[in-house]
């Protein structure tokens, strides 16, 4: 089923050429059915390119999906053109009366600071306290888990004294999960930060389970109980070549970055990397949608979740 977005969005023709089923909203208007409403609050600085990767896999799913942009209105956008968010996201403000099925939070370049220093904390705090009433799941990616874990239960990050850089293998920590449903025993996920959380931290935590780790790259993917909150540390959603832009960025500018692990072929900067994880990634967002969102929304946004015998959205009434 086809993604909606925004008229003339330019992910549209990328996405269309690789032969993902993008409707845009004038077609979407002629359709007979209630898609997801999903939210993306896109916190990374290049907001096309992450547009993009997770776009595509939003639509690489059966089910039908709106999706509506967010950017903070707090912090002003260095690397992307006010056009462009002006053309195609909105603020908090514009849908702090709406509700939507799903909601992801991207990761954001402010690691080094205290949560408290960045500049759109409360704006986010905010956001994530409207997210608890009015969205049935949140997926947090990699800065963004770590700001939820900390917001919701106070789980405090550390800073790395080297850069967890490369494509880690990682494993299920936790059987019998609907999330990891279909995960292979060992898969692989880039990962880009300068710091990590603590698996005895998180374990003080009544709500919270981890469900997946790596032996190198520490925990992976960490939910609550119920399933309304998802935080993932690493990005699945990367391109094959989006570490190379990262690596290439640092060492253009002086910084001492290591060389992603596992990621050039033979550890060769000049040969082409190629992506070892998008079929993880696919059946993650996959999972996310179908049983954390799909599964549990009523038809009706705002339907009284005690009643079990609601309609669920996508279904036929």
């Amino acid at each position: 089923m086809p993604i909606k977005i925004p008229d003339h969005l330019p992910a549209k023709e990328i996405l269309t050429n690789e032969n993902i089923f993008i409707m845009d909203e004038s077609r979407a208007f002629q359709q007979d059915i209630r898609p997801l409403r999903i939210a993306i609050l896109n916190l990374m600085p290049i907001k096309e390119t992450t547009e993009t990767q997770l776009l595509r896999l939003l639509g690489n799913t059966p089910l039908q999906l709106e999706v509506t942009l967010l950017h903070p209105k707090t912090y002003t956008s260095k690397n992307t053109p006010l056009r462009h968010l002006e053309a195609f996201y909105k603020t908090f403000g514009d849908i702090r009366n709406q509700r939507f099925d799903g909601m992801i939070i991207t990761g954001a370049p402010v690691e080094h600071m205290d949560f408290e220093q960045v500049n759109y904390w409360r704006e986010l705090q905010e956001i994530m306290n409207w997210a608890d009433q009015n969205v049935t799941s949140t997926f947090h990616i990699c800065w963004a888990a770590q700001a939820g874990l900390y917001h919701h239960f106070g789980v405090p990050k550390y800073t790395m004294p080297q850069k967890i850089f490369g494509v880690y293998p990682h494993y299920v920590t936790k059987p019998n999960i609907k999330l990891t449903r279909g995960f292979d025993e060992l898969f692989f996920v880039p990962q880009s930060r300068h710091t990590d959380v603590a698996r005895e931290d998180i374990e003080k935590v009544e709500e919270l389970e981890i469900l997946s780790e790596s032996d190198e790259a520490g925990v992976y993917i960490v939910a609550t109980k119920d399933g309304r909150h998802i935080f993932v540390t690493g990005h699945s959603e990367y391109d094959p070549e989006t570490l190379k832009w990262e690596y290439d960025r640092d060492i253009q500018k002086g910084m001492d970055v290591p060389l992603p692990k596992n990621y050039y072929p033979k550890d060769d900067p000049s040969l082409a990397p190629r992506s070892t994880w998008r079929a993880h990634a696919n059946l993650l967002f996959s999972n996310w949608l179908n049983y954390y969102v799909y599964q549990e929304t009523p038809y009706e946004l705002g339907a009284a979740e005690e009643d079990e015998t609601f309609v669920h959205a996508g279904a036929y009434i």
